[in-house]
């Protein structure tokens, strides 16, 4: 692992580093924020994933985290979105697929299945380095997101209950098998079959069996992608069908951006933090 910089913040140390992945045959970019309590043993880990066109930078520049998290004692870590590089596939003028859309899934179909293991990346090989390398109390994980990121959080949570002790979501992206900005992204990565595209895809995951305890999910009534997007009203559906608690908020006048995420992101990690104390 390579410490490309660290700053203090609140007590605590706000880091970014890099390294050589063999989950997506690339350099992959993150950040990590310690808390001070730290220094007297290991902290809970709240997993962070990030939207389209992001890297890890987007929620470290503008999400407003490290004050609420230094107070709870919480570490905070925000992967990147894709993977990166020269020998990566990509398509630069298409923000809605390659770098930075990697819709943290395994890609199956080539040439993308060489380096979009993004499910595998943020499941196994980062979390081990993560454990390695940090103060971390990997007993206490949660996980949130936004939008693609959202996606990412509820997907994985899912299918991972027994790890996380609690999953939220800012603008969540609920059925990206049906929706008009990743269904084309799904189909590529992972291959014309539909079916095949469930396993990443919150609606279906739950539709299909899979349980988690609850969820929480802030969502702008002003996004404008809500409606051909986002569409939270078929996850609260299939939650409701499926008993499963969630609590949706509809934020009146909020949008899509960081202004909204940074308005509401001490309410997530209190509530995080609240049942990784449980």
């Amino acid at each position: 692992m390579k410490t490309i910089s660290t700053a203090r913040s609140h007590g605590g140390v706000q880091g970014v580093y890099s390294h050589a992945s063999e989950t997506c045959n690339c350099e992959m970019t993150f950040a990590v924020f310690v808390p001070p309590q730290a220094t007297d043993g290991p902290c809970p880990v709240l997993w962070y994933l990030s939207g389209l066109t992001c890297t890890h930078a987007n929620v470290m520049d503008k999400g407003e985290y490290r004050r609420k998290a230094a107070e709870l004692g919480l570490i905070v870590v925000c992967p990147d979105t894709s993977p990166r590089g020269e020998k990566v596939p990509d398509e630069p003028d298409n923000w809605q697929f390659g770098s930075g859309a990697g819709f943290y899934l395994d890609a199956t179909e080539a040439p993308y299945s060489e380096n979009y293991r993004m499910y595998s990346y943020l499941t196994k090989e980062l979390p081990a380095l993560i454990e390695r390398e940090f103060p971390a109390d990997m007993s206490r994980q949660s996980i949130f997101g936004h939008s693609m990121g959202g996606h990412g959080a509820l997907t994985i949570a899912l299918k991972n209950p027994e790890r996380f002790k609690s999953c939220s979501a800012f603008a969540p992206i609920v059925e990206p098998s049906t929706a008009g900005w990743s269904k084309t992204a799904f189909e590529r990565y992972l291959g014309s079959n539909p079916a095949g595209w469930r396993a990443y895809d919150a609606c279906a995951l739950v539709k299909d069996g899979q349980r988690f305890d609850e969820f929480l999910i802030d969502q702008g009534t002003a996004d404008g992608f809500l409606d051909e997007g986002l569409r939270p009203w078929l996850f609260e559906e299939a939650c409701k069908e499926a008993g499963i608690p969630l609590t949706l908020n509809m934020r009146e006048g909020y949008d899509h951006s960081y202004f909204f995420i940074s308005t509401f992101m001490e309410d997530h990690l209190a509530w995080h933090a609240a049942r990784m104390s449980r």
